[in-house]
């Protein structure tokens, strides 16, 4: 008996433990179809206002502004590390780390001055992990992170960059382009080199070439505020990008504990039903043979 009552003991522990990853995954679920919506329109809004700088640059303007400068040299350059504040999100946070660490060390191989800023948790713990202090670390931002918080961040940034005190400016996130593809990825936010034209969505026929904008008051008016607007959405879209990626890594987590849990809760079924079977065939050939011995 004692066999059958630990084999059924352990199945209602999983039976508890099964309770709380299907509600994990419930939750999860409902979590990341807002932020599959917020990094939908997200990705919209950050290839348009790009492509309007493309655009620009294709008109044979003079696009000139601060953050679209490269550096001759490269002094000092900052690395963002953006994961997630818990884990149970399977293999989100150990991806994520993998690439921040061998381009943190190729950082400080290329670039005297080199500075690493942590969003979440377990970013700061796997650094510290490795004897690795960072130098800021933002702990606040959850499954919706706000625009008005990324933005003061963009502001530091950017006045950084404008100055002098930074050359550089990667980011380190896992890139959302599909359910089924997260994409782990290295981006260089500054100097904005990378400009998306209208050519990848709507065909080469309405090319840059064939745009025509009249701009009041002046071109350089415009750019200086669509440039550093440019930088913010870039920015904002790879938080969006992580939160629904760490949803997705957890509620894919979750299904497949779930399903683990229901395969072990159907194993150990059969083993109870069978030892509990095996123990009272015994104990009825214990009652046959204890009539026998009085009987005879």
């Amino acid at each position: 008996m004692a066999k059958a009552r630990a084999l059924d003991k352990r199945r209602k522990s999983i039976k508890n433990i099964r309770k709380i990853t299907r509600t994990m995954e419930l939750i999860s679920t409902a979590r990341f179809k807002r932020a599959m919506d917020r990094a939908t329109a997200g990705t919209a809004y950050t290839r348009r206002i790009s492509a309007l700088v493309g655009h620009l640059a294709g008109l044979g303007l003079d696009v000139s502004h601060p953050l679209l400068a490269e550096r001759d040299t490269q002094r000092r350059a900052l690395l963002l590390v953006l994961t997630a504040n818990r884990g149970l999100c399977g293999g989100y946070n150990s991806a994520v780390m993998r690439l921040a660490i061998a381009r943190w060390k190729e950082l400080r191989q290329e670039v005297p001055e080199t500075r690493l800023e942590v969003s979440g948790k377990r970013g700061d713990g796997a650094f510290r992990f490795r004897g690795i202090d960072p130098d800021e670390k933002f702990l606040h931002f959850e499954d919706r992170p706000a625009y008005g918080e990324v933005e003061l961040l963009a502001n530091r940034y950017m006045e950084s960059y404008v100055t002098g005190q930074m050359d550089r400016l990667d980011v380190v996130y896992t890139k959302f382009e599909s359910l089924g593809r997260m994409v782990p990825v290295v981006q260089t936010l500054l100097p904005l080199v990378e400009v998306e034209g209208f050519e990848e969505e709507e065909g080469a026929e309405e090319s840059a070439a064939k745009i025509q904008y009249e701009f009041l008051p002046s071109a350089m008016s415009i750019l200086d505020e669509v440039v550093p607007m440019s930088f913010k959405v870039k920015l904002f879209k790879c938080f969006l990008d992580a939160a629904v990626t760490e949803q997705i890594a957890r509620m894919m987590a979750m299904k497949a504990a779930t399903e683990n849990a229901d395969t072990m809760i159907g194993n150990l079924t059969m083993t109870y039903n069978r030892a509990r079977q095996s123990q009272i065939t015994n104990e009825i050939l214990e009652v046959i043979s204890g009539a026998e011995a009085l009987g005879g």
